[in-house]
Order: structure tokens, then sequence, then C-alpha cells
């Protein structure tokens, strides 16, 4: 049997996410706005603006203590079988991905500044969906699929009281879409033609959004 390879991108992503946020405390506090814009945060109009980068950043700004010890214990966990299923590199391009799909999301229907891991970790959640849908046979992938839909129902709904539902559903789409592009080598083939029809989806939804958002500003 042979022996499960260290979950190296995981850990480099956790530590990314604590440094920035050691960085963010230093500098003023993570909750202080100023500091928030600063390091990157969505800000709808800056964006629309030209700081197309704030599409990508906030998957690595947290808002406080409790919400990065929640989301980099999630992102540990989840992250330990996404990494182990995809390969690093894919499991990264997820983790990227999804972000910045849900950061697109954010910015076509919440007008709030905003940031945090979550829109990456739904988009995980979403992979682990698209395996469950691609590999119910496998008892224990339609098992854990099972769990991670309830904790995204769960997620979702505490997403009414004040957290970036868009955001997270937008992170979701993405990452269920994209983890049928990369595949996913170390446990089974995905058929071409649903990569393909995945890709294309991928790109035309997000572009659709990136250009809705830009002409509300």
């Amino acid at each position: 049997m042979t022996q499960r390879a260290r979950p190296t991108a995981t850990y480099i992503l956790i530590i990314i996410n604590i440094v920035v946020y050691l960085l963010m405390t230093i500098a003023g506090g993570s909750e202080n706005t100023a500091v928030l814009i600063g390091f990157g945060a969505k800000v709808n109009q800056l964006v629309a603006h030209g700081q197309w980068w704030r599409l990508f950043t906030p998957m690595f700004i947290h808002i406080g203590l409790q919400h990065i010890v929640l989301n980099m214990v999630t992102l540990y966990f989840i992250g330990l079988q996404i990494e182990a299923l995809f390969g690093k590199w894919r499991f990264v391009l997820l983790y990227l991905i999804s972000g910045l799909g849900g950061n697109i999301a954010s910015f076509v229907f919440s007008p709030s500044i905003s940031a945090g891991a979550s829109t990456s970790i739904f988009g995980l959640f979403g992979a682990f969906l698209m395996l469950g849908e691609s590999f119910r046979q496998n008892p224990y992938i339609k098992a854990t699929a099972k769990q991670f839909l309830i904790l995204v129902i769960l997620n979702l709904g505490l997403g009414f009281t004040g957290i970036d539902i868009a955001g997270h559903l937008g992170g979701l789409l993405a990452g269920f879409l994209t983890a049928y592009v990369v595949g996913v080598p170390n446990f089974g083939q995905i058929p071409t033609n649903k990569k393909v029809l995945s890709g294309i989806a991928l790109a035309i939804i997000y572009v659709i959004l990136a250009v809705a958002g830009f002409k509300q500003y």
C-alpha cells in the first residue's frame, strides 16, 4: 500500500492566508476598512474602475480572527481530501479558479465590501459534488459527497444572515465545473465531452457575469 503524499499545497495556502492576516493585523487590524481596501478586498467601484485584481486577492484576505480560523480549519480538512484525489496542481487551480468565480459573482450581485477564502472553499465543495455525480457507484465518494452537500446547504442557509451568499454560490459553481475540466487522474477518468462542455460553460457564465458587473458601474 502506497503512502499518501503530504498535502503540501494545502499547507502552503493556509500559510499564505495566515501570513496575510498577520500583516493586516500589524497594519491596523483585519477589520479596519482602510486596511481591507489596502490589502485588496473586493470593492465593486474600484474593480469597475480598473482594479480587476480585486477579484483575485480577496480569497487570501479575512475579516477578523473568527473568520480566518473557521475558514482555515475548513480548508485544512477538505484540502486533505481534494488534494489527495486531484493532485497538488489541480487542487491549486480549483482553489484559485473557484475563488475568482466566487468573487465575480459577488461583484455582480453583492454591493458590499467582501473578502475571505470561502469562495475558494465552496469551490472545493463543488469539486467533491462533481465526484459524487461522476463516481456515485463508489460508496466512499457517494457518502462523503452527501455529507458535503449537507454542509453546503447549511452554509448557504447562513448566507441569509449576512454572509456573501453570491460569492459562495459563484465559487461552488466554478469549482463544480472546473473539477470536470481539470479531471481527477488519481481516481478515475472524466469523459472528454464532459470536460469540454464544462469548460465552455465555465467560460461563458463567468464572462457574462463579469461584463454584467462592469456595466453596473
